[in-house]
C-alpha cells in the first residue's frame, strides 16, 4: 500500500516513509514483548536513531492518533501498521530462478509473516524441475502461463542470472505479473503500470565496503 486518505484528499506516502515504517512496527513489536502498552514517538526514537519529529510525521500517513503525553497504544499501533503495509493478506507470488539467492528465499518461511506467500517456483534446470523446495513445487519456466490460470499471482520474485532478468521479465509482464520484487543488479525495463522494487544485495554490498574504506582511510 502506498497511499492513504487524510481531509478526504488521496495522498502519496513518500517511499522514505514506506521504508522506514517497518522499522518503527519491529520496534513496538519488541516493546510490546518487554511489556510496554504505551509508546511515544520519542521513546522509538531513541531506539533506532530517527528524529523524534519525522517518526510523529511518518506515523501521520497511518489511521492512528497519540495521546498527549502518554503516546500510541502499542497492540492498536501494531494492528494498525500491519494493515496499512500490507502485511496483514497474503499476496501470492512466483520466484523465478531458484539458485542460491532463489533457494534461499523459499526457505524463508518468515516472508508469510510479512504478507508475501511464494506458492510456486521456476527454473529450467531439469534436476529442480519437479521436485519441490521447503513444499514449494518447482516447475519449468515454460510452464508459467498455464500456472498463472492456476495460481492468480500478481507478483514475480526476480532471482535468475543477470543475462536473462529482462527476458524473464518481459514473459512476467506478458503473462500477467503486475508487481516485480527484482533481486538481480539489472535494472530491468517495465511498462509505467508495472510496480517495480529493487533489492540488490550487491549494490548494498558496494556501498558498505565504500564507507568502509572511508572509515579506515581517515583513521
Amino acid at each position: 500500500m502506498n497511499n492513504t486518505l487524510l481531509n478526504n484528499e488521496l495522498i502519496k506516502v513518500p517511499e522514505p516513509t514506506l521504508r522506514r515504517l517497518p522499522w518503527y512496527l519491529s520496534n513496538v513489536k519488541l516493546l510490546r514483548q518487554k511489556g510496554e502498552r504505551f509508546v511515544s514517538s520519542t521513546q522509538i526514537s531513541k531506539e533506532i536513531n530517527i528524529d523524534a519529529s519525522q517518526i510523529a510525521k511518518d506515523l501521520s500517513y497511518v489511521n492512528i492518533t497519540g495521546r498527549t503525553r502518554v503516546g500510541y497504544e502499542v497492540d492498536t499501533l501494531i494492528a494498525v501498521l500491519e494493515d496499512f503495509l500490507g502485511f496483514t493478506n497474503l499476496h501470492k507470488a512466483f520466484l523465478f530462478g531458484v539458485g542460491s539467492l532463489g533457494g534461499a528465499l523459499l526457505h524463508d518461511s518468515g516472508l508469510n509473516h510479512f504478507g508475501l506467500e511464494i506458492v510456486a517456483a521456476f527454473d529450467v534446470n531439469p534436476s529442480l524441475v519437479g521436485t519441490t523446495l521447503n513444499g514449494i513445487p518447482i516447475f519449468h519456466t515454460d510452464e508459467f502461463e498455464q500456472k498463472m490460470s492456476e495460481y492468480g499471482v500478481n507478483i514475480g520474485v526476480l532471482t535468475v542470472p543477470i543475462e536473462i532478468a529482462q527476458q524473464i521479465t518481459d514473459k512476467m509482464v506478458a503473462g500477467g505479473i503486475k508487481a516485480v520484487w527484482n533481486f538481480t543488479p539489472f535494472r530491468i525495463r517495465v511498462p509505467e503500470h508495472i510496480v517495480v522494487q529493487n533489492t540488490s544485495l550487491y549494490a548494498h554490498l558496494a556501498v558498505m565496503f565504500n564507507r568502509l574504506n572511508f572509515i579506515n582511510e581517515i583513521k
